[in-house]
């Protein structure tokens, strides 16, 4: 299996800025501990604090995909509900 990177970018509303940093701050270690996790890293946009990117790769796509049934991870979905402006999340492979 190939392994697969995920960038996700996260945009929080205005006002709810320091939440959901909070919120994203609270992933970090439980998915560093999962199966098949490699790298999973945070990143705050110095011009614009309301943007955060993660930087994650998997061993596979199962293990993304187990991730995200994982009990901290459907929490920080209903953590954030209503507080993100935008969230893209591309999963990429990698060709070169």
């Amino acid at each position: 299996m190939a392994e697969i990177t995920v960038v996700a970018r996260v945009v929080a509303n205005e006002d709810a800025v320091e939440a959901v940093k909070a919120e994203l701050l609270k992933m970090i270690e439980p998915t560093r501990r999962e199966e098949g996790c490699i790298a999973y890293t945070l990143h705050q946009d110095t011009a614009d604090p309301a943007l955060f990117i993660f930087y994650e790769t998997w061993e596979s796509a199962a293990h993304l995909d187990r991730h995200m049934t994982t009990d901290h991870f459907t929490r920080y979905v209903a953590a954030v509900d209503g507080l993100l402006r935008d969230k893209v999340v591309h999963r990429l492979t990698r060709i070169a």
